[in-house]
């Protein structure tokens, strides 16, 4: 599988990058009620981005919640394992919560990741859907926008200059002081993340750095005026319209056939969805039915056989003009041997085929 997806890459569009990402949780298999722990949920994750890295994928991305539902906590520290285990593969946040974070610390953390994976780190910022960090870490949720704006702003003038003078609201004021360790890129790259919020997509063009777009759901043309906003502010700012690159993310699940990957998949979908859906709207999950609406061919979800998924993600580029595609295979308690036959199907029968009509097109 290998040397087949290596050479698909290489021969297809090489700015169109297929990643994955996960946030570890640790939701019992809710076919057999079994719960694993996190130190074997955090090597099933190295053993994920080792196979992605083997199948020519182009990213691997590890998110952050904070809680005993999640083992996958400190990102830079699971990263610079997978740094460790890997050869190619870039390796980003997603999504670190900037709000909540010190921005010199994550600076330093990040860059050190940079250094142990030969210049492959990159970091997806955000506000954060899920709000645990913020009394965790002492931040009040009233301040959620002006934290985002701060930090972030710190965060990108660390990577400016060796020594920084930097003075805000949140934290303490520095002068004049070295930012060590430096990174072997010249600039970490950041994307935004963006959800459903029109400002934030602005804000993203504005700074002229990458929209990293969240289609958990629905229609994808509903999100169109999103990554419309984001290009106007972009261009607006003065920013060159070719930097200002678009990822979509999504959950996905990829088999032989549909009705496959809709019996495979709804088990742990729906276990997912009723414990963190259920917990921040009191909804009770999602039915089979309304699973399979869900899953559709015109719907956002690249849940399906090979040829749906493919037919999704091209749809998507033709609305978007991203030049990513990221999934979440591994959701509600999966059992990594079908998160790592998902991986292989997304490698072999979807990947390549997407790059080959983008460079025809």
């Amino acid at each position: 599988m290998e040397n087949i997806t290596q050479n698909e890459n290489r021969a297809g569009v090489p700015n169109f990058e297929f990643g994955l990402y996960t946030f570890g949780d640790l939701i019992p298999d809710p076919a057999n009620g079994a719960r694993i722990g996190a130190r074997q949920r955090l090597r099933e994750i190295v053993d994920a981005a080792v196979l992605a890295d083997e199948a020519g994928f182009d990213l691997f991305g590890v998110g952050e919640h904070h809680t005993l539902d999640f083992a996958a906590i400190s990102t830079p520290v699971v990263l610079a394992a997978i740094a460790q285990a890997t050869r190619r593969i870039r390796l980003t946040s997603a999504t670190t919560i900037m709000s909540t974070v010190d921005p010199v610390r994550l600076f330093e953390d990040f860059a050190t990741v940079d250094l142990l994976s030969d210049g492959r780190a990159e970091i997806i910022a955000g506000r954060g859907a899920f709000v645990d960090s913020y009394p965790l870490f002492g931040y009040d949720l009233a301040d959620y926008g002006q934290l985002f704006a701060e930090k972030l702003g710190l965060f990108l003038k660390l990577g400016e200059r060796e020594r920084v003078s930097w003075s805000g609201r949140f934290r303490s004021a520095i002068h004049d002081l070295e930012i060590a360790p430096r990174p072997v890129q010249e600039r970490l790259p950041v994307w935004i993340g963006v959800g459903g919020t029109p400002e934030s997509a602005k804000n993203a063009g504005r700074l002229g750095l990458g929209m990293a777009l969240a289609l958990l759901g629905g229609m994808p043309e509903r999100a169109k005026p999103l990554v419309d906003l984001y290009r106007q502010a972009g261009i607006e700012a003065g920013h060159d319209p070719a930097g200002l690159k678009v990822a979509v993310s999504s959950h996905g699940y990829v088999a032989e056939t549909s009705r496959q990957a809709i019996e495979e998949f709804y088990p742990y979908y729906g276990s997912y969805m009723n414990k963190f859906l259920g917990q921040r709207t009191g909804r009770s999950g999602i039915s089979r039915h309304e699973f399979e609406l869900a899953v559709g061919p015109e719907t956002a979800l690249a849940v399906g056989s090979p040829q749906q998924v493919i037919e999704k993600i091209l749809h998507q580029h033709e609305l978007f003009g991203n030049t990513r595609y990221i999934a979440q295979l591994d959701v509600g308690g999966m059992p990594y041997a079908k998160v790592a036959k998902a991986i292989e199907m997304l490698a072999v029968h979807v990947a390549p085929v997407v790059r080959r009509e983008l460079a025809r097109s």
